[in-house]
């Protein structure tokens, strides 16, 4: 799959995009060139040799800041991802499979997180546990998990259904033996999919907990605190907004193109694409003039 998806342009930039965010999540804080809590007497200054992004209200270099504040984003998307993940694909996966008590029992939770509004819930939570954005972004991955149920779910459904696997539950096949050998090759595409949605999902999630300032304990910087507190001196740096703004955008619209790129080979006409591009590569090689040397 990672190959035919880097076969598409779309997949390419996108999978571009998402490794130079995670980049900056691995190694901002070390390519920082200023103590991101520091605080200087030069405060909302231009954009000079020294601040390549100026600085904030307290003097604070914006680049360094911007560096270091992308892990807090980064691990906080990936966090609602994983746990997403592994709450709802695993339920739907043996509701399929545990018999009927426990298919209703799953689908009236799975109704009940969906009824939830999960930014208002994330607040509540860090009201009640404290000012962190981990727990908050567990308790969110909880609340986005039924998206993973219901799509692990349809696609076991489908498997479950056919004659192969009914073949191996008359031999004796166990439920974990069809899972690994049937089912699960089918559910992973759409479950790729649904993760690198989540992922988009998660990156907006802590960016508005971040620009409310929850989640997290000041000075701490985050791209959504950032673009909180540079809206409020739009008179002083105007521009200053729009460098943590289009980093959010464009993580967040490149989770969508992944998942519409993993979506497009998925299918049986996307993997016939791609053979028909090889199979234009193929005839573009084979139609260059050889050249051979001598007179």
């Amino acid at each position: 799959m990672v190959r035919r998806v880097l076969a598409l342009t779309s997949g390419r930039i996108a999978v571009a995009l998402l490794g130079t965010v995670a980049l900056l999540a691995l190694l901002g804080p070390l390519l920082a060139p200023q103590d991101p809590l520091a605080t200087s007497d030069h405060t909302l200054a231009a954009v000079s040799g020294a601040h390549w992004l100026g600085t904030d209200y307290l003097g604070r270099d914006v680049l360094s800041r911007l560096l270091d504040g992308s892990r807090v984003s980064v691990t906080g998307s990936l966090e609602v991802a994983l746990t997403a993940l592994v709450v709802g694909v695993v339920p739907g996966i043996l509701s399929v499979h545990l018999g009927r008590v426990f298919e209703w029992f799953t689908l009236r939770i799975a109704d009940t997180l969906v009824a939830l509004p999960f930014l208002l819930f994330a607040v509540a939570v860090i009201a009640l546990l404290g000012n962190g954005i981990g727990q908050a972004m567990l308790v969110t991955g909880v609340l986005v998990s039924p998206l993973f149920y219901r799509v692990a779910r349809a696609a076991t459904l489908s498997v479950a259904r056919s004659q192969y696997v009914e073949a191996a539950l008359v031999s004796g096949a166990s439920t974990g033996w069809i899972v690994r050998r049937h089912v699960w090759a089918k559910v992973l595409p759409p479950i790729a999919v649904a993760l690198a949605q989540t992922v988009g999902t998660g990156f907006v999630i802590v960016s508005s907990l971040t620009f409310l300032g929850i989640g997290v304990q000041p000075p701490a910087p985050t791209w959504g605190g950032l673009l909180a507190s540079d809206l409020a001196y739009l008179g002083q740096r105007p521009w200053a907004p729009l460098v943590p703004a289009l980093l959010i955008t464009a993580t967040v619209w490149a989770a969508n193109l992944l998942a519409d790129a993993i979506r497009d080979v998925s299918g049986e006409a996307g993997r016939a694409l791609v053979r028909q591009r090889a199979a234009r590569r193929n005839r573009a090689g084979e139609a260059r003039p050889v050249t051979s040397g001598g007179a």
